[in-house]
């Protein structure tokens, strides 16, 4: 049965550079690269050499730990680059495209016709088992375990984000196929949250799913909220998430019988010239998509990802595996004299410190300046004003610096990944560094409880 939550605790950030309803071919990349980085606990094994010639579909590394669970090209091409940092750590595999558009091919098959076995080796085979997330700890979801419930979130509520509507207007049929996967996955159910405003959308016509619908500021499309309220996590229970781009992933791969990942991302940013949605690939270099779309007129900080939990990279770099959009604001390394001790009418703030306050609507410019350094990490009630769940957030954190097991399985650890605690870190005066802190936590746990 359908179900309403609204919700007050959250905050909408209003930035400028919000993407246009624009879709544009991105230029094609000179490289395109799998980075063993963009997963939580994964120890890649290599399964190509420098190179190398591979289809789409074929498998560049896999996980030491469970090698069915493969990381394949997403285009057919020779192996460039392996990329390593330290101790020979992998870094990258970097594929050079030959324009060839060459597929491993897989069998095209009605997902509800095949076995939960078979839907899962196919995933498995084709690269895109990576695409679910397990809740605890948000790393790559365990073949072999069926999960409780699966939850797909059909909008994203953070700040400049993409709108799915537009996004996926033309592959509602691969959303449904892909859906039809996931339901032999679990016996339980697949859970689709939708925003309150997308009541006639493209969403709301799938079937096979349980609809839920939610209403209010970021973080209100977090698919770990609906969770919370939908059916909390406690100790022993798996929950698995899939972005709606994963599904259409796996509705292409039943309905073509190809690895195809296309995808359609947002470039914001009041740094932008243009805002607006391009079609590129996963792991696409950024170089020429970036070169000519932005101002260039102050020093830039280029984040794959959006502004709370993406990940700074530089302009010649790759697009995150699971990411849906590019962001570009200021650096922010120009200080202002006795900046705090101005009305601020052109500051955005979380609480009602400056003048801006006053103007509901209007959108600023922000950049990643921190405006000052780490204090005391003290009780002030901030952080229950921008988290819609029944959590004790402070009390957790100080549980992972204490390293008391215990107390972060009472406070709810299971039931929290680093996106849900974002705005806590950006609102926090103390400057405390929550997301990472939290990891730690989640890396505790999952060497102690597992």
């Amino acid at each position: 049965m359908s179900k309403h939550f609204k919700f007050k605790r959250g905050l909408d950030i209003r930035l400028k550079g919000a993407a246009e309803p624009v879709l544009k071919d991105a230029p094609v990349p000179a490289t395109v690269a799998l980075k063993p980085t963009d997963f939580f606990g994964l120890i890649p094994k290599l399964s190509v050499k420098a190179d190398a010639e591979v289809k789409a579909g074929d498998a560049l590394f896999f996980d030491k730990y469970h090698p069915e669970i493969r990381f394949t090209s997403p285009v057919s091409g020779t192996i460039k680059a392996i990329n390593r940092g330290e101790r020979r750590k992998i870094l990258e595999v970097v594929v050079e495209p030959n324009g060839k558009n060459e597929f491993r091919p897989f069998p095209v098959s009605d997902p509800l016709t095949l076995s939960r076995e078979e839907i899962s080796r196919r995933l498995q085979e084709s690269g895109l088992w990576p695409f679910i997330k397990q809740r605890p700890y948000g790393i790559l979801a365990k073949p072999g375990i069926a999960p409780k419930h699966i939850f797909i979130s059909g909008f994203d509520s953070a700040p400049l984000a993409p709108d799915y509507e537009f996004i996926f207007k033309n592959d509602q049929a691969a959303l449904q196929t892909g859906i039809n996967a996931l339901t032999k996955l679990t016996d339980g159910a697949v859970f689709l949250g939708l925003s309150n405003k997308q009541s006639n959308g493209i969403f709301s016509s799938l079937k096979n799913v349980t609809v839920n619908t939610f209403e209010g500021p970021h973080p209100a499309g977090n698919v770990g909220v609906h969770i919370h309220h939908l059916s909390p996590i406690f100790k022993g229970d798996i929950i698995w998430t899939v972005s709606p781009q994963a599904v259409v992933y796996m509705g292409r791969l039943f309905k073509e019988g190809k690895l195809n990942l296309s995808k359609v991302i947002a470039l914001t940013g009041s740094e932008v010239k243009k805002p607006q949605y391009y079609k590129t690939i996963v792991g696409a270099e950024l170089t020429a998509l970036l070169s000519n779309t932005t101002k260039k007129e102050t020093h830039e900080r280029y984040i794959s990802g959006n502004v709370l939990t993406g990940t700074k990279i530089d302009p010649d770099d790759y697009l995150g595996f699971f990411d849906q959009m590019v962001t570009v604001i200021p650096e922010g390394d120009e200080y202002e004299l006795l900046g705090w001790a101005l009305p601020g009418k052109d500051k955005f703030s979380s609480s009602k410190t400056f003048l801006s306050s006053l103007f509901p609507k209007k959108e600023y410019v922000l950049t990643a300046n921190m405006h000052g350094g780490e204090r005391a990490f003290v009780l002030t009630g901030q952080y229950e004003q921008f988290l819609p769940m029944d959590l004790l957030p402070v009390y957790l954190l100080k549980a992972v610096l204490t390293n008391d097991i215990d107390r972060m399985e009472q406070l709810g650890i299971y039931e929290v990944v680093e996106e849900d605690l974002a705005l806590c870190e950006y609102a926090d005066t103390s400057k405390i560094k929550v997301q990472e802190i939290l990891r730690e936590g989640l890396n505790i746990m999952m060497k102690e409880v597992g």
